[in-house]
C-alpha cells in the first residue's frame, strides 16, 4: 500500500522535533538558575527600607495592609508597586496617584539598586531627602505634582550624580535659587522638569551643558516661576537640546544668537515673560515643531524666513505688538497645525498666504489685529479645519458658499467685522455638519432677521450669538430647530414681539440673553418652565478656542456661561410670574428697564443660587420681601427705581449692598437711605408721614381761619347790634 501524501516529511518534521537540541542543558541550567532566584525573597535591608517608608506617612493608600497581607509579607518584590531585578534587588517604586500623605522617608536612598523611582501625583510634604539625588543608582526621579516645599539650594551637591537622568520635580512648592551646581553634578542629565514652583533669580547657566562627558541635556521645562533676568548664553553648550521650555517667568531681553546655534531645537516655549525685539533668527532652528512666543513684547512683522521651518506644526505669536503683513511664504510651512496671532497689530489682505498648502491646518485664530478685506477663498480649502476666528479685524462683504466644504469646522467666530447678509450666510453656515459654536454678532448692521424655513442645518450647534446687529424683525421660527442649543445670544437688535411658546422645547438652553430690544407682551409661561433653568446640571463641553467675555475673562467651555436669564432693556409689562422660583438653577436673573408692574415674588426667594438680581427700573410696588435674605450666593443685587416701600432689611444678605441698589425708591426707609424708619416694624413710609403733617397741618390753618372768620364776624354782628 502507497504511504499517504507527504508522510515521509510528516516523519521527518517529527523526528527533529524529538531531537533535543544542543543547548537544551544550558537553557535548562538558566530556566532553573532563574526559577530559583525568583524563589529567593528579597534582601531585608530592601524590605526595611519600603516598610520605613511607608511607616513614616501620614497616610498612606492601604500600602502597609496591601504589602503585609497573605503571602506576599516576606517578598517585598511581589509587593504593589515594587520592581526588582534578576538578583531579587529592589530597582523600581512606582506609586503614583495613591493618595500619600507625609513626607518622603530618607530611606528608599538605602536601595541600593534602585533605579526608578514615582511617587508623582501625591499630597507628600516638606523635603526632597538629598540621599536621593545622591544615589549612585537612580536614574529617573519623578515626584511631581506633590507639595513638596523648602529651599532647593540646600542641594548643592557635594559630589557626582553620575547615574540621574531623569529628574522631575515639576508642580511643587520648591523656592529659592535653584542650584547652579546640579549641571556640573548630573552630569548624564538627559530632561529636567522643575517647572511650576517659586524658583526665583536668573536661570543657572554658567555650567550649564559644560560638563567633561557630552553635552546630553534634550529636555529643560523651567515654566511657571519666578526666574528673571535675560535668556543666558550658556544654552548654546546645550547642542543636544530638543525641548526648552521657559514660559510664564519674568524673563527679559530679547532673544540670544546662541539661542538660534540649538539647531536641534523641536519645541521652543516662552509665552508670558517680558521678551522683546524681533524674531528674525528663528528661523535657524529649521527642525521647530513648536514655536510659541505668546504673551511678550515682540514687535517688528513675521519675517519672510519663516518658510525655511518646514516641520512647523505650531507657531503662537499671540499677545505681542507685532505688525506688518503676514509673509507669502507662510505658505511654505505645509505642516502647520495651528496659527494662533491674536491681539496684535498685523494688517493687511489674508490673502497674501495660500492656505490651499496647508491641508492639515486645524486652528486659526487671527483676533483682534487690522487685517482687511474680504477672506480668503483658499482658506475654505482646509478641509481639518476645527476652529477658525477672524474676529474684530475689517473683513468685509459676504460669507462665499465654500465655507460649507468645511465639515471638521467647530467653532466659528466672525465677530466685530463688516460681513453682510445674513440670510445668505445663515444658509451657507447650515452646511458645516460639525459646528457647535457660531459667534457672528456686530455684523449685518440693520439687517432683518430671516425668519423662514431656508435656514437649516446646526444640527450639532450648542452656542449661537448674533448680538450687537441692530436686526429687526421677531425671534426666528427656525431656531426652534436647534434642538441642542445650550448658549442663546440676542442682545442688542431691535426685535420685536413676544417670546415664543416653543422656547421650552430647547430642553437643553442654560443661557438665555434676550436684553436691549422691543419685544412686548408678558413673560410667558414657556420661558418659565426651560428644563435646563430648573435643573443644575450640564455636561461640560470644551470649546476649540478660548471665549473672551472681555480682555481679561475667558471662558473655556460653554458652561462657563451662567445659567441665566436677561430679558432687561425690552418692552415687558404685567407682573412677575410667581412661577418664576421654579428656576432653581438660575445664577442670573436680569428683568430691569421693562414695564413689570406688581410686587416682587416671594417665589423668588427660592432661587437659592441666585448670584445677581437686578429688578430695577419697573414700576414695582410693595416691601422687599425679607426672605431675599436667604440667598447666601447673591453678590449683586438691584431693585432701584421701582415703587417699593417699607424698611430696608438692616441685617443679612441685603443689608450688605450699597444705597444705589435701593435709590430712587422714595417709599423705601433705612439706614443706607439715609430715611430712618420709625420702627424696626414700621411699615409707615416716611412719605406717608410726610403726607399726614401736611394734612394736620391744613387742618390747623383750616381751624384757625375759621376761627378768625367766626370771631370777624361776631365782631361785626356785635357792632351792628349795638349800633
Amino acid at each position: 500500500m502507497k504511504p499517504p501524501p507527504h508522510s515521509s516529511r510528516n516523519s521527518r518534521t517529527a523526528s527533529r522535533l524529538a531531537t533535543p537540541p544542543p543547548f537544551g542543558p544550558a537553557l535548562v541550567i538558566i530556566v532553573l538558575s532563574l526559577l530559583a532566584s525568583l524563589a529567593r525573597p528579597c534582601s531585608e535591608r530592601d524590605k526595611a527600607s519600603l516598610l520605613q517608608f511607608v511607616a513614616e506617612l501620614a497616610h498612606d493608600g492601604g500600602l502597609a495592609g496591601s504589602w503585609k497581607s497573605g503571602s506576599t509579607e516576606e517578598d517585598c518584590c511581589r509587593w504593589e508597586g515594587v520592581a526588582c531585578g534578576p538578583d531579587r534587588t529592589v530597582t523600581g517604586v512606582f506609586l503614583p496617584s495613591r493618595g500619600l500623605q507625609g513626607r518622603v522617608s530618607p530611606s528608599l536612598a538605602n536601595l541600593a539598586g534602585l533605579v526608578s523611582l514615582n511617587l508623582s501625583n501625591n499630597l507628600l510634604s516638606g523635603g526632597l531627602p538629598p540621599g536621593l539625588l545622591a544615589s549612585g543608582s537612580v536614574v529617573v526621579l519623578d515626584v511631581s505634582f506633590n507639595m513638596l516645599s523648602g529651599d532647593f539650594g540646600h542641594h548643592q551637591p557635594s559630589s557626582r550624580w553620575p547615574a540621574l537622568q531623569v529628574l522631575n520635580i515639576s508642580s511643587n512648592l520648591f523656592s529659592g535659587l535653584f542650584p547652579s551646581t546640579i549641571w556640573e553634578a548630573a552630569e548624564s542629565l538627559v530632561a529636567l522638569n522643575a517647572s511650576n514652583n517659586s524658583f526665583s533669580g536668573q536661570i543657572p547657566a554658567s555650567s550649564l551643558c559644560a560638563s567633561a562627558s557630552a553635552p546630553s541635556l534634550a529636555s529643560l521645562h523651567l515654566s511657571y516661576n519666578q526666574f528673571s533676568g535675560r535668556i543666558p548664553s550658556g544654552l548654546s553648550n546645550c547642542s543636544l537640546l530638543k525641548s526648552l521650555d521657559a514660559g510664564n517667568n519674568d524673563l527679559t531681553g530679547t532673544l540670544p544668537d546662541e539661542l538660534f546655534t540649538l539647531t536641534l531645537l523641536e519645541h521652543l516655549s516662552l509665552p508670558n515673560n517680558q521678551l522683546e525685539g524681533s524674531i528674525g533668527g528663528i528661523s535657524e532652528l529649521r527642525n521647530l515643531v513648536v514655536l510659541d512666543l505668546g504673551g511678550n513684547s515682540f514687535s517688528a512683522s513675521i519675517p519672510e524666513s519663516i518658510g525655511k521651518l518646514e516641520r512647523l506644526e505650531e507657531l503662537h505669536l499671540d499677545d505681542n505688538s507685532m505688525s506688518g503683513e503676514l509673509p507669502s511664504t507662510l505658505s511654505n510651512c505645509t505642516s502647520l497645525v495651528v496659527v494662533d496671532l491674536r491681539n496684535n497689530s498685523f494688517s493687511g489682505e489674508l490673502s497674501n498666504v495660500n492656505f490651499s498648502k496647508l491641508p492639515n491646518l486645524k486652528t486659526l485664530d487671527l483676533l483682534r489685529n487690522n487685517f482687511s478685506g474680504t477672506i480668503p477663498l483658499s482658506i475654505y480649502t482646509c478641509r481639518k479645519l476645527t476652529a477658525l476666528r477672524l474676529s474684530s479685524n475689517r473683513f468685509h462683504g459676504q460669507l462665499s458658499e465654500r465655507i460649507g466644504n468645511l465639515k471638521s469646522l467647530t467653532f466659528l467666530s466672525l465677530v466685530n467685522n463688516s460681513i453682510s447678509n445674513i440670510t445668505g450666510a445663515l444658509q451657507t453656515l447650515g452646511r458645516c455638519s460639525s459646528l457647535t459654536t457660531l459667534f457672528i454678532g456686530h455684523n449685518f448692521l440693520n439687517e432683518a432677521m430671516p425668519d423662514d424655513d431656508r435656514i437649516d442645518g446646526f444640527q450639532k450647534l450648542q452656542v449661537l450669538a448674533l448680538n450687537h446687529c441692530s436686526l429687526s424683525g421677531k425671534i426666528p421660527s427656525w431656531l426652534s430647530k436647534l434642538t441642542n442649543l445650550e448658549v442663546l445670544l440676542l442682545y442688542g437688535n431691535q426685535l420685536t414681539g413676544s417670546v415664543p411658546g416653543w422656547i421650552n422645547s430647547l430642553k437643553f438652553l442654560f443661557h438665555i440673553n434676550l436684553s436691549n430690544n422691543s419685544l412686548v407682551g408678558e413673560i410667558p409661561t414657556a420661558l418659565v418652565d426651560m428644563p435646563m433653568l430648573k435643573a443644575d446640571k450640564v455636561e461640560p463641553k470644551a470649546f476649540e478656542l478660548p471665549v473672551y467675555k472681555s480682555q481679561q475673562r475667558q471662558f473655556r467651555m460653554p458652561i462657563s456661561f451662567s445659567t441665566t436669564l436677561n430679558l432687561g432693556m425690552n418692552n415687558f409689562i404685567g407682573v412677575i410670574p410667581e412661577e418664576i422660583g421654579q428656576l432653581k438653577a438660575l445664577l442670573t436673573l436680569y428683568l430691569s428697564y421693562n414695564d413689570f408692574t406688581g410686587p416682587i415674588p416671594q417665589s423668588i426667594c427660592n432661587l437659592t443660587n441666585l448670584e445677581s438680581l437686578d429688578l430695577s427700573s419697573n414700576h414695582l410696588t410693595g416691601a422687599i420681601p425679607t426672605a431675599l435674605n436667604n440667598l447666601h450666593f447673591l453678590s449683586k443685587f438691584n431693585v432701584s427705581d421701582n415703587d417699593l416701600e417699607g424698611p430696608i432689611p438692616t441685617t443679612g444678605q441685603l443689608s450688605t449692598f450699597p444705597s444705589s441698589s435701593f435709590e430712587g425708591n422714595p417709599k423705601l426707609c433705612g439706614p443706607m437711605l439715609a430715611r430712618h424708619c420709625g420702627s424696626a416694624e414700621a411699615l409707615v413710609s416716611t412719605k406717608q408721614t410726610e403726607d399726614k403733617v401736611l394734612k394736620v397741618i391744613f387742618a390747623i390753618a383750616f381751624a384757625a381761619f375759621f376761627g378768625v372768620g367766626v370771631l370777624y364776624d361776631q365782631t361785626v354782628l356785635s357792632k351792628f347790634f349795638w349800633l
